[in-house]
């Protein structure tokens, strides 16, 4: 294993616990090409350490050889005995368990808390009585987080954990890890997740692993500093070789001793050359732009859209400009899609008025990749079908370098499209997109199965385009680096625009945006807030503590009823205050305060059931 140089001090707080996870010189050959070569992993106890690389890399079966998952051709994998490790796939397995909540509970070990894993689901937006078989990939994705986070293990290993969450729930998940002490091994493509939580970063690299004792924050940097000296030395390679060619082809001949010694020393210098891996090589993103636009793109006024008794926007005004680039964001179910279609003029409002801008030509990646049927191949869902052409920016060019743009190989011409990865779907998708003249460009969660190298030519790319972009996603920092304003959904249908990015909209707004996901009813101080909606349904549920409290409430409330009853009946008596002054102060004191928490025990209850029976219809 490569370890980046570092100040000796640096290695005490690495070193100073035996690690409960280590994997050694691992490798690993899959379907002929070799994935790991001398793969390393380290975990001691409390570490957080980001996992990084490429699509592709092997990241996620490093993770499934650490987690025991699946077995290793060579090398050393080491476990704490006794040591307790919890592993999140990509895609979890619920279909052996009735409900959620035996999922969730079939993960607990001895001594482990039972009520953990109903807190967490309802933290997650679910009851526990789901059936697994009609959860939705979030739903199921949310229960699977809740078992792994259950047992509070020594060491957590996550692959991609935000995937398919809403902002709020990514929110909640970040301080919810923040709080364990569990040692935690993390993948994902969420920098803002990474930066916050991590304090070592792991890159995996055409199968070797090269570690950072420092958090993502600094990952990026050093591996660009990397990169390059490695450029360096195969420049400096490369010069040896021409400098060794050129002696034997114009050398001393009749030393003929020496000659075979050169000879051997430039096939070393060969034979390394090839062993030199480069560097995977990196997305060419080029939008086909279309004619401008007029200066005005959007002018909604007033405009409100509901279904059934739901209002999914109510009252919104914004006016969109050539050139901006709208980041929306909210709860999954909040009407984000909605939104958009209305705002681009694919949905009439319920009232208010809409006016597009002239000349406006528009162009979608749509979230669910929904023309991407998994029969098609790939050079036909980027042509259309019926030609090996494609038009960028008027220019024609052949399917096959197109694809070379996108890290597709001539070889995969002809692949259908279900047998891509979630990675390389992703990037059928943009690639797609980008081909279609546009000067509106509307993309819905572009940053899903994306790596940090193609995201950065993506936040590039939507920087530079000429024309005006809305943006739906949960990704924090990609807002933070593209977005000129941010439309918020505060919740009841409720929208309001920030500008700036996500990070801009949190100052502005005093908070996230988990803490405003809720029903907004008035209710008054020291009455229980309502519950966030269900993100996975947009339906609203009794969450556990508000089932608790409808059960456990009528019980103190006639507590402290019969409380209030004995002291009154103290406080009567005419000879208590002449006998002690300082009792009947006392009990005074006390009779204020049990009536008081009888009162707000009360209010709390009849909203309580309030809600219950709106909700039961």
């Amino acid at each position: 294993m490569l370890y980046a140089p570092h100040h000796p001090k640096d290695n005490r707080s690495f070193m100073a616990a035996a690690p409960l996870l280590s994997l050694q010189n691992i490798s690993l050959t899959f379907g002929g090409t070799q994935l790991l070569e001398s793969a390393e992993l380290i975990v001691s106890p409390g570490q957080r350490i980001a996992l990084v690389g490429r699509n592709g890399s092997g990241k996620s079966t490093l993770l499934k050889i650490a987690s025991g998952d699946i077995a290793h051709d060579g090398g050393v994998r080491f476990m704490e005995p006794g040591a307790t490790v919890r592993y999140l796939p990509q895609e979890p397995d619920l279909s052996a368990f009735a409900t959620t909540l035996d999922y969730v509970e079939g993960g607990l070990g001895p001594g482990d808390d039972p009520y953990r894993a109903q807190y967490l689901l309802n933290s997650l937006g679910l009851t526990g009585a789901e059936d697994p078989k009609t959860l939705s990939g979030g739903e199921g994705r949310r229960a699977a987080l809740a078992r792994v986070l259950a047992p509070k293990p020594d060491i957590l290993l996550l692959d991609e954990p935000t995937n398919h969450l809403d902002l709020p729930a990514i929110e909640w998940l970040q301080s919810e890890l923040a709080s364990l002490r569990s040692a935690m091994v993390l993948i994902s493509h969420d920098r803002r997740f990474l930066s916050d939580l991590t304090r070592a970063t792991v890159w995996l690299d055409r199968g070797l692993t090269r570690r950072l004792d420092k958090g993502f924050g600094a990952f990026e940097t050093w591996r660009d500093q990397v990169l390059e000296e490695e450029e360096r030395d195969r420049h400096k390679l490369d010069r040896q070789i021409v400098r060794e060619e050129h002696w034997l082809r114009y050398g001393v001949t009749a030393r003929r001793k020496r000659n075979v010694g050169r000879l051997e020393r430039l096939a070393g210098l060969r034979q390394d050359r090839r062993d030199q891996r480069r560097v995977t090589g990196s997305v060419n993103m080029q939008v086909s732009e279309g004619r401008s636009s007029g200066a005005l793109v959007v002018d909604a006024e007033d405009i409100s859209k509901s279904y059934g008794t739901r209002a999914i926007v109510s009252g919104f005004s914004s006016r969109v400009l050539r050139g901006d680039r709208v980041g929306i964001v909210g709860p999954n179910g909040a009407g984000k899609t909605t939104l958009i279609k209305m705002l681009t003029g694919l949905l009439a409002p319920d009232s208010g008025k809409i006016k597009l801008g002239a000349s406006l030509e528009l162009a979608m990646l749509d979230q669910g990749r929904a023309k991407l049927l998994p029969e098609t191949r790939l050079k036909e869902a980027l042509t259309g079908g019926g030609s090996d052409t494609i038009h960028i920016n008027g220019q024609p060019r052949h399917v096959v370098g197109y694809m070379k743009d996108f890290l597709f190989s001539p070889e995969q011409a002809n692949t259908p499209i279900g047998k891509l990865s979630g990675g390389e779907r992703a990037r059928v998708a943009l690639a797609r997109a980008l081909s279609l003249p546009s000067n509106f460009l509307v993309l819905d969660e572009p940053t899903n199965d994306l790596d940090l190298e193609t995201l950065d030519l993506l936040e590039e790319m939507v920087s530079d385009y000429a024309g005006t972009v809305l943006v739906v996603s949960h990704d924090r920092d990609f807002l933070d680096r593209v977005a000129t304003s941010v439309i918020m959904a505060e919740g009841d249908g409720t929208w309001t625009e920030y500008a700036g990015g996500y990070s801009d909209m949190v100052i502005q707004r005093g908070e996230g945006a988990a803490a405003r996901a809720a029903i907004t009813k008035t209710h008054k101080p020291g009455k229980t807030a309502l519950a966030p909606v269900t993100a996975a349904t947009g339906k609203r549920k009794l969450s556990f503590k508000e089932k608790h409290a409808l059960e456990t409430l009528p019980t103190q409330i006639e507590k402290l009823k019969n409380d209030s009853a004995n002291l009154t009946k103290e406080l009567a008596d005419p000879k208590l205050y002449a006998r002690d002054p300082e009792a009947f102060a006392k009990k005074s004191e006390r009779l204020s305060e049990i009536e008081t928490k009888r009162s707000k025990a009360e209010d709390q209850w009849l909203e309580l059931e309030l809600l219950r029976e709106e909700l039961e219809g």
